[in-house]
């Protein structure tokens, strides 16, 4: 049987030196042990087990509860930036899945294709007053694949639905995932699942911090749409303004004004059906000519000439940014 850890990833500086038990007392590390030393990962192996650990549990002199962490680190880096995985209370052996050892090593930025080394070790504490203890370093070397993650959106915007939920994408499973969101009105409240169901989810722990299966309903900071980054190792949410419009003489507001668009987050386009007289358009992101796109013949060019319509209707308007292209189709 497989088991399936959720990881709670985090970047953090070496451990600060923190008080010790007594020199008296014996503390001894924990042992840990892996089943092998070099994992090639693919698509393939994605589901089945592909690496396994035992360990025994560290001794700090007296018996207490004790926290393990399993630590992911480049190699000879001091786990400067570190992937951890909380080992459940009472566990001393854990399988992982190849979709979920790629997605720890991705995290560390590491290419895909090719075999880097790391280290890993495990951190045992039992409170913030005494110093955890690690035990001796084990490398892996492993080779993770290019592969694409989501996150999905469920919130008041569309009726707290994880099934029909906007997503945001990660297209290196790096732990940095982006995507663009319409929120009809300030302050509305969503959170951040892993899957399409409420199974596990992010909540937002304080201003631009979220925590796994935790925290409050993230609320969006204001109308419109919206850019969301959200950082997985680090635990944390932005938003910033992203928005494209159509202006011009053949628009409803001239040049005066834009008509804003709505963003298809399914295929990543911009869409618009608007009616329009006999003019031309140009494209320009959040109400500003800082960007804006002309051109000819469906092809957008940046700060190209202005987009003829020739005849007045009412048109549906598709804008591709990733392809540089844009279609004007007369209803």
């Amino acid at each position: 049987m497989i088991l399936t850890l959720f990881a709670v990833f985090q970047s953090c500086k070496k451990d600060e030196t923190q008080a010790r038990l007594a020199s008296g007392d014996a503390v001894k590390p924990a042992t840990l042990n892996l089943d092998k030393t070099t994992v090639t990962l693919s698509k393939e192996n994605a589901s089945d087990t592909v690496l396994h650990f035992t360990l025994v549990q560290p001794d700090f002199g007296f018996q207490a509860a004790v926290t393990n962490v399993l630590q992911i680190g480049l190699k000879g880096d001091n786990f400067k930036t570190v992937k951890e995985v909380v080992i459940p209370n009472g566990r001393t052996s854990l399988g992982f899945t190849g979709n979920e050892l790629n997605s720890y090593l991705l995290a560390l930025g590491v290419p895909t294709g090719e075999a880097s080394d790391f280290d890993v070790r495990l951190k045992s504490s039992i409170s913030s007053k005494i110093a955890p203890v690690f035990s001796p370093l084990i490398n892996l070397k492993a080779s993770p694949y290019a592969s694409t993650s989501y996150l999905y959106v469920p919130g008041a915007y569309q009726g707290w639905d994880p099934v029909t939920a906007e997503s945001l994408v990660s297209p290196t499973s790096n732990g940095i995932y982006t995507g663009i969101i319409y929120f009809p009105e300030a302050n509305s409240e969503f959170k951040l699942t892993t899957e399409r169901n409420w199974a596990n989810s992010y909540g937002q722990t304080a201003a631009g911090k979220i925590a796994y299966n935790s925290g409050d309903n993230i609320k969006a900071p204001r109308a419109g749409s919206l850019e969301i980054e959200v950082n997985t190792t680090a635990n944390t949410i932005t938003f910033k303004d992203h928005s494209w419009g159509a202006i011009g003489s053949a628009t409803p507001k001239g040049w005066d004004a834009d008509t804003d668009m709505r963003y298809d987050n399914a295929n990543q386009v911009w869409k618009l059906s608007v009616s329009l007289t006999a003019g031309a358009i140009k494209f320009r992101k959040n109400h500003d000519w800082g960007t804006n796109f002309g051109g000819a013949n469906g092809n957008l060019v940046a700060g190209g000439s202005d987009i003829a319509v020739a005849n007045a209707g009412t048109y549906d308007i598709v804008l591709d940014l990733n392809a540089n292209t844009y279609t004007l189709m007369k209803k």
